[in-house]
């Protein structure tokens, strides 16, 4: 059976980037496993996976276009410290903030001074060249209650949501 619409996958995967360090891995845990073509994964990791089927193994290098876009300066701002009253703030803190057009979207602290916060609201991995080796553990069809719940049900659809 090979990967498409609607489709349950279960895959290991090691994602690394253009240095070679690598930023993520299932190998020594549980595998990934998401119903294809729901928007589960990064766009050109999904792409990637199309029509492949079980024991594929394949790398894939996916552009900051197709991962986590690219980054924008415009999300780094400087607010002011008083925003987070009461609060102690130190870099590598990550926070909900409202956006430009009103919607939360997450920030983490890049730089604190007695006056200011330096926030960035850009995706940590956005800009960056992702290479993807992946293993397809699985290809199955989809229940009709994973459809229904537009997610998986396990790696064999019986654990219950």
């Amino acid at each position: 059976m090979t990967i498409s619409q609607d489709k349950v996958v279960a895959m290991h995967y090691t994602v690394t980037d253009a240095q070679g360090n690598q930023l993520d891995s299932s190998i020594d845990g549980e595998p990934l496993v998401f119903l294809f073509g729901h928007g589960a994964l990064i766009p050109g990791l999904e792409q990637a996976l199309a029509g492949k089927t079980i024991g594929d193994t394949f790398t894939a290098t996916i552009a900051p276009a197709e991962a986590y876009g690219e980054r924008h300066d415009q999300l780094v701002q400087a607010v002011p410290k008083s925003m987070f009253e009461g609060m102690d703030v130190s870099p590598g803190m990550r926070f909900r903030a409202a956006g430009p057009d009103g919607r939360e979207q997450p920030v983490i602290i890049l730089e604190v001074t007695d006056e200011e916060v330096v926030v960035d609201g850009n995706h940590p991995l956005s800009g960056i060249e992702l290479s993807f080796a992946v293993e397809v553990l699985k290809v199955r069809d989809a229940t009709e209650e994973e459809l229904a719940h537009g997610h998986v049900h396990g790696i064999d659809g019986t654990d219950s949501h």
